[in-house]
């Protein structure tokens, strides 16, 4: 706790704290001169045992030492401490941007490291922390949809979403249009100048509430941009089983219905993308990260706070306290 608050002070005069090392050395001597005059009190004392001392005699060094940790306080006041803060106010316009996730039995898959599953979560999870401004939300389907996190300029709370999520959530399958469905459903209200679903999928349309075409169409209507990504290798992948012996791996054709989103993503203004690898995936979200450029400018301003009152009242304190010792308990000790 100590260390964090040191970290967080920088002085206007740090040259004055080399004074720091005086004041022991100050106590020290100050003390020395007090024995010194004080030398007869042993005499008339018959050099008693610390026991047998007095306690104003084994105390009488305790105002010198409360006047030095004063000094000390006092010197770091006076090198001014201060806190600086940092604070960022973005200004301007953003983008509403639905994440539309499939998490499909298929997104298991193990040609992305270490399935395309928690691949695409990884890509997503850095996409969200380069949008500062803009609104996002999150929209997960398989053979179902549901909304995980409405539109928010949170990204910390679109970030625990998308760690949230895990597969087995929804019934199996792979309904696109009810996830876009979905998506379009929470940007349609938006009044957002920009208004984005990024639809993720790794197989062909099995069917839902939704067929893609109505689903495309009600974008359409919205004003929505789709960008399309399918996710695969070309021709086959290592897809996990659980059998009684444990998980099993074999290969199963990828199918990815590369002409229907293809479709989708041209007709609402957007385009369609092809991942083979976690690498590739990451250029894609790069792609559309420069495609759609907000409009949202940062204003970085420094606001300043005063840290030296607390030492200075502590000084004055440990002053006051120091007269009020030598007065009522010490005065007749030289």
């Amino acid at each position: 706790m100590i260390r964090d608050y040191l970290n967080d002070i920088v002085f206007d005069w740090p040259w004055l704290l080399v004074l720091l090392i005086l004041v022991p050395v100050w106590v020290w001597w100050s003390i020395r001169q007090r024995k010194k005059n004080t030398a007869g009190i042993a005499a008339t004392t018959g050099n008693r045992g610390w026991r047998q001392q007095s306690w104003r005699l084994r105390l009488m060094h305790f105002p010198m030492w409360l006047r030095g940790v004063a000094l000390a306080c006092l010197i770091v006041a006076l090198a001014k401490p201060a806190h600086y803060q940092t604070i960022e106010m973005n200004n301007g316009e953003g983008i509403d941007i639905m994440l539309c996730m499939d998490v499909s039995g298929s997104m298991l898959a193990r040609d992305f490291t270490p399935d395309r599953l928690r691949a695409s979560m990884e890509v997503a999870r850095n996409f969200v922390q380069g949008r500062k401004g803009d609104r996002i939300g999150l929209v997960i389907f398989s053979g179902q949809s549901l909304a995980l996190c409405p539109l928010t300029s949170d990204l910390q709370a679109v970030l625990q979403q998308i760690n949230a999520i895990e597969y087995g959530q929804l019934a199996d399958g792979t309904s696109i249009g009810t996830g876009l469905a979905s998506s379009v459903d929470r940007l349609r209200q938006s009044k957002s100048p920009g208004k984005v679903v990024i639809l993720l999928t790794d197989g062909e349309d099995t069917g839902g509430f939704f067929d893609p075409a109505t689903a495309k169409q009600l974008a359409m209507t919205y004003g929505i941009k789709v960008y399309t990504i399918g996710v695969g290798s070309k021709g086959t992948a290592p897809m996990p089983y659980q059998t009684p012996t444990g998980t099993q791996v074999r290969e199963e054709k990828v199918n990815i219905d590369e002409a229907l989103l293809t479709d989708i993503a041209q007709s609402t203004g957007g385009q369609y993308f092809r991942a083979t690898n976690t690498k590739g995936l990451d250029s894609i979200y790069a792609s559309i990260n420069q495609l759609e450029k907000n409009r949202v400018e940062s204003n970085i301003f420094t606001k300043r706070t005063e840290r030296f009152l607390p030492w200075l009242a502590a000084a004055i304190v440990l002053l006051i306290l120091e007269m009020l010792l030598t007065v009522a308990f010490f005065k007749k000790i030289p």
